[in-house]
Parts: C-alpha cells; structure tokens; sequence
C-alpha cells in the first residue's frame, strides 16, 4: 500500500465521485478506478458502493 493510493482514497471519499476526484488529482478517471479496486482487493473489504451513476 502507498501513501498515494490513500491520498487517492482520501480525494474520492471527500468528493463524493470518482470523476471530480480524477480531475483534482490530475489523473485519469480509470487509472483512479484501478488504484482503488486495487486498494479494495489488497484490503479484501469493499470500500465504495459503486453505482451506474
């Protein structure tokens, strides 16, 4: 895990979407997706409920 990746997390919880988060970390929306998912599969516990939209 790195402190980047929590950063991340940080941003998405804070913004509610992963969208707005992206464009305030200056990454892209799937990079963002896969950091996360990544992140969720290392902790082995869902952190975000993701919906359509």
């Amino acid at each position: 895990m790195e402190l980047r990746v929590l950063r991340y997390f940080l941003a998405v919880a804070q913004q509610r979407n992963i969208t707005k988060a992206a464009q305030e970390l200056l990454v892209s929306q799937p990079t963002l997706s896969r950091q996360l998912a990544d992140l969720e599969s290392e902790l082995v516990v869902k952190l975000f409920i993701r919906g359509h939209r």
